[in-house]
């Protein structure tokens, strides 16, 4: 049950990055140091941190094939035997809560007081909580010679029902956002 748990996580993680109206967040830093002009060649970290030993997670095949477009279309390849670059993916959840400070609304919360009247002091619809769930993508891409992340994109979201609802649309939606991050090489 708890890996079922955790791989449906997983999943709802990486759904969660394309659920604000606003898309998500993304982050992405790398090694100014590394020689991505002549990186040529990728494959992905097995098992991935997305993954349990011995189970792969459905999500993990889709940002594997979200990751793979993205790295070819920057003139890369796939080589399983002999990678310059390892990819990795993480996802994770967490429960949280956003609370307004009690501030006057005017008019009320549905405005229809506007102009009327007013509430009392300490009125409760002043202050609102809305409880949420976060979802947190890592994309590692490592050098394998030197063992050392040259590059990493983060995308943090809201999870929603709409995202679960076409998980691989999301999981390529937040691979492409975090991969417009990534250093261009100069060939």
């Amino acid at each position: 049950m708890l890996l079922a748990r955790t791989n449906f996580a997983c999943g709802l993680a990486v759904a969660a990055l394309a659920a604000c109206g606003t898309g998500p967040e993304v982050r992405a830093d790398y090694d100014r140091s590394a020689p991505f002009d002549r990186y040529e060649t990728f494959a992905f970290e097995t098992p991935s941190g997305t993954d349990r030993p011995g189970y792969q997670a459905p999500v993990t095949r889709y940002l594997k094939v979200a990751a793979r477009r993205e790295l070819e279309a920057r003139g890369m390849r796939y080589d399983e035997k002999s990678p310059q670059l390892r990819v990795n993916f993480n996802a994770k959840l967490a429960d949280k809560t956003s609370v307004n400070a009690p501030e006057p609304i005017a008019g009320g919360y549905y405005g229809y007081r506007r102009g009327s009247y007013s509430t009392w002091s300490g009125y409760p619809w002043s202050e609102t909580a809305m409880s949420y769930t976060q979802g947190t993508l890592n994309i590692d891409v490592v050098d394998t010679a030197r063992r050392q992340l040259v590059w990493e994109g983060v995308v943090v979201g809201v999870v929603g029902d709409a995202q679960l609802a076409n998980l691989q649309g999301a999981v390529d939606n937040a691979v492409k956002a975090a991969f417009e991050r990534y250093p261009r090489a100069k060939r």
